[in-house]
């Protein structure tokens, strides 16, 4: 099979990249190995709320520039400020057309939420059911929090919550307290109500009559005054209408918090740009994994290190089919992803055997203090890329294949704050440069042809 690119991985950065290739017209695949790291996240958009010396960002694109000149193998600075902050405003406008509203602070400022610990993070992008605390935390207006325990769900814990909220000095002068409800639901099924995930909840909230029984129970423990903390608990495809009708019959002020895995908000993004992949003509190939593929060396280049290029690649399904394409991004994730795989002596990518950017013995890769306030350094080990985003492989550049996301060295996405930030400005900026060189190869061509 032939297309125009291919795009290898199914994450945020692998659907970015898709859907920008079918802006531009080009004949496009995914493959994906299966779920994405979407399904363990907050579904808020961070972009970056450290800086990689623990620095804490409150704006960040008052610093963006002299974070850039700082830390030059940062995936940011090769992607550069223009480019990351329209990539973010191109995302945030897709999946706000898409029914999924994105939103931020109008200052420009990070907001901080409430995590499933009861704990504050910085994030940029969120969606309408969480609550943006201000960055300069004195200024909130809460004045009552309640957390909310659905009986027999055990991927959710209330007083964890209550107690981590209380230890927070800018809400001494805040009620919080945690009480439990029950779904109606629970007591029909034929299973254990313990066993469900929040997945589970979320069909059984797909009735009309459990949610308007939910909504009486909720609007019987709280006032519209009050923030009410609820487990992401509403569908992916429908959960936000779910949640606009409690709003509806409550008039209360909601912030879903997400759930040991599977989390609904993070589903909510990728069910969200699979369907806009699809229905923009795109050819997904789910459940499938790239083995290898073909290099060879590029006849037209005239740099004296020479340059290779992909020509072919083969997956688990196809063995006997290669696909094809002009051009590709692998977006095939980090090390949880098995994007990246550590060997007892070394670093490797396990798909093309590219380049890596270290070399370092196993114990510089880690911390021994697992709880250090400082970074895992493996976190920030990936591929060794050019400033277009092409790897290496034994030093020489392949020139039309780009990586993006979290294969990518040079960056921290857990201590910085940067994950489906990088994700996104990468995958975009790949697909940009994809373009190019789509553009590029075609004038060559032309060129060839006309001294013919």
């Amino acid at each position: 099979m032939k297309f125009d690119s291919i795009i290898i991985g199914g994450g945020i950065a692998g659907y970015t990249a898709g859907l920008r290739s079918l802006e531009a017209g080009l004949k496009t695949a995914i493959i994906s190995n299966g779920q994405s790291a979407l399904h363990f996240s907050s579904g808020s958009i961070d972009l970056l709320s450290h800086t990689p010396t623990g620095k804490v960002i409150r704006n960040p694109a008052t610093i963006f520039n002299k974070f850039t000149n700082e830390f030059p193998d940062h995936p940011y600075s090769k992607v550069g400020k223009e480019t990351v902050f329209e990539s973010l405003e191109w995302y945030k406008n897709l999946l706000t057309t898409a029914g999924i509203p994105l939103t931020q602070q109008d200052n420009g400022d990070n907001h901080l939420r409430i995590t499933p610990l009861g704990t504050l993070k910085s994030t940029w992008l969120s969606q309408p059911y969480v609550q943006q605390l201000p960055m300069r935390l004195t200024e909130h207006a809460i004045t009552r929090i309640v957390v909310v325990q659905i009986n027999d769900f055990r991927d959710f814990n209330a007083k964890m919550i209550t107690d981590n909220l209380l230890q927070i000095p800018e809400f001494k002068n805040v009620e919080i307290t945690h009480t439990n409800i029950s779904i109606d639901g629970f007591s029909g099924l034929k299973r254990n109500a313990c066993e469900l995930r929040s997945i589970d909840i979320a069909r059984i909230l797909s009735n009309e009559n459990e949610v308007e029984a939910l909504a009486a129970k909720l609007k019987a423990i709280a006032t519209p005054n009050d923030l009410v903390i609820l487990p992401a608990i509403t569908g992916d495809g429908m959960g936000l209408s779910v949640l606009n009708k409690l709003h509806a019959l409550t008039n209360l002020t909601f912030h879903e918090v997400p759930t040991m895995p599977p989390s609904m908000l993070g589903i909510r993004l990728e069910e969200t740009m699979i369907d806009l992949f699809i229905k923009a003509g795109g050819m997904l190939l789910k459940g499938d994994q790239v083995t290898h593929g073909d290099m060879v060396e590029d006849d037209s280049c005239h740099n004296s290190n020479g340059e290779l290029t992909l020509k072919r690649i083969y997956t688990r399904n196809l063995e006997s089919m290669p696909l094809t394409a002009d051009n590709y991004i692998f977006a095939s994730g980090s090390f949880f992803n098995k994007g990246l795989i550590a060997h007892h002596d070394k670093l490797q990518e396990p798909v093309f055997n590219l380049d890596m950017n270290s070399t370092q013995a196993r114990n510089a890769w880690y911390n021994p203090q697992f709880f250090s306030a400082n970074s895992q350094p493996f976190l920030s080990l990936g591929i060794k890329t050019n400033h277009k985003f092409n790897p290496m492989l034994a030093g020489k550049v392949v020139n039309n294949l780009f990586c993006a996301g979290s294969n990518l060295g040079g960056y921290d996405p857990i201590a910085q704050g940067c994950g489906s930030g990088v994700a996104i400005s990468t995958g975009y900026h790949a697909a940009n440069q994809l373009l190019q060189h789509t553009k590029n190869s075609h004038s060559k061509h032309l060129t060839s042809d006309s001294l013919a």
